[in-house]
């Protein structure tokens, strides 16, 4: 069977299903609140501290609840009704946004007495939330969306995605840098809010029914053998945490925007916009040429890829230099997004996705978040440059390593699948 035959031949099939749209459209506008909410923390904890390990620890607030509770997200998300479980988990993000309102305008005085520790605090809960948003995301995804349309469904969601992770950066650091933070939070507040409105839109699903009554210890234990059997579902996770644990700049760019490259809170906006800019334009590529074909291979050279441009930023001096590499590494990182998605939601069942997709993201928290713990602590221990420059070179080595201990990731080949 061809591959056209197998997704309609049609790039834009999954955007005729109207609550698909609904729900991308949500996940636009939250996600568009909550880089603009990161790079504005950023900034403001960087402008109190001037301490690269302060950047860090913004990383390691969220991801210590996080890591605490998302087994049991995902156990939830296999339970109950996940849309409510979204609305839920959005709501609580919209309260910490008001909170980092309050905290840059009427309670500015609690930031003088404590410093940044507030802000780490309401950080702290917006993990919690995202503990149970992720798992409940992804099964409600695959509930919304035949089979034959998961890939389809992948690159759409990561292009509505990064066109919010390509704007709110932007954004937030003009935002901030214009009018100050309290106008920046609360216009965090108001994206977040309409995207709580559009997913209150969509029709709540029935989550499949278990043969049998597990205890929440068994529910766990099921999920977390299901993954560890599964050389590809593991390997694929695997993979992504480790090159991302270490090859990620994205907490460390205020330092590279302020000191190296001299570009202000505005130049800072666009550093973190620019690899989210290279995943919308290859987000486009994808929806046209899907990855199927080969995609164990195509991951493993687009995680080398990645390494190799971080690297080379480590060493640049011109800020659009910087920016080209940082979008070239946004669509390496793109592609491996894509496939990465496509095969939790083909090689799972419908009654263990949110606790598959719980395990997905804790391998996703571990490379986003305690990668900026990393970035921060390798900083402070080796410097700007030669950190960054460290963490470029185990990411190749990471991708070397796993092609060599995964074999049925290597030959992977998707379209055997759909």
């Amino acid at each position: 069977m061809s591959l056209i035959k197998k997704t309609n031949g049609d790039a834009y099939a999954v955007l005729k299903i109207r609550e698909f749209v609904l729900f991308i459209s949500a996940r636009f506008f939250v996600t568009l609140g909550i880089q603009m909410q990161s790079v504005i923390v950023g900034w403001q904890v960087y402008e109190i501290t001037k301490d690269p390990l302060s950047l860090g620890l913004i990383g390691l607030a969220e991801i210590i609840p996080f890591f605490g509770i998302a087994l049991f997200g995902g156990h939830i998300a296999d339970l109950f009704d996940r849309r409510k479980i979204i609305l839920f988990s959005v709501f609580t993000y919209l309260g910490a946004a008001f909170m980092l309102f309050l905290l840059a305008t009427y309670l500015s005085d609690l930031i003088t007495l404590f410093g940044t520790l507030p802000i780490y605090s309401v950080i702290f809960f917006t993990g919690i939330s995202r503990a149970f948003l992720y798992p409940a995301i992804m099964g409600l995804t695959a509930q919304i969306v035949p089979r034959n349309l998961y890939a389809n469904s992948a690159t759409w969601n990561s292009f509505a995605w990064h066109i919010a992770a390509v704007s709110g950066p932007a954004i937030g650091g003009i935002g901030y840098g214009y009018f100050g933070g309290g106008t920046a939070y609360a216009a965090v507040a108001v994206f977040i809010l309409i995207g709580l409105a559009l997913y209150a839109q969509i029709k709540s699903r029935r989550v499949a029914e278990k043969q049998y009554n597990e205890t929440l210890k068994e529910s766990l234990k099921t999920g977390l053998l299901f993954v560890f059997n599964n050389q590809v579902l593991w390997g694929a996770m695997a993979l992504d945490m480790f090159a991302v644990l270490f090859g990620g700049v994205v907490a460390l760019l205020p330092i590279f925007a302020a000191e190296i490259l001299f570009a202000g809170p505005q130049g800072l906006g666009l550093l973190r916009a620019s690899p989210f800019i290279g995943a919308v334009m290859m987000s486009l590529a994808q929806a046209h040429f899907p990855p199927l074909k080969n995609a164990g291979r195509k991951l493993l050279i687009s995680i080398a890829g990645f390494g190799v441009c971080i690297i080379l930023f480590a060493f640049s001096k011109n800020f659009y230099l910087s920016m080209g590499l940082l979008i070239l590494s946004g669509m390496f990182d793109n592609v491996s997004v894509v496939i990465r998605n496509t095969i939790v939601q083909l090689f799972t069942p419908d009654e263990m996705r949110g606790r598959v997709a719980a395990i997905n993201s804790i391998f996703i928290g571990s490379s986003n978040e305690l990668g900026s713990f990393e970035s921060g602590l390798a900083a402070r221990l080796m410097g700007i440059i030669p950190s960054v420059v460290f963490g470029g070179g185990m990411t190749l080595f990471i991708a070397v390593f796993t092609a060599k201990k995964a074999p049925a990731l290597r030959k992977l080949n998707l379209m055997d699948k759909i």
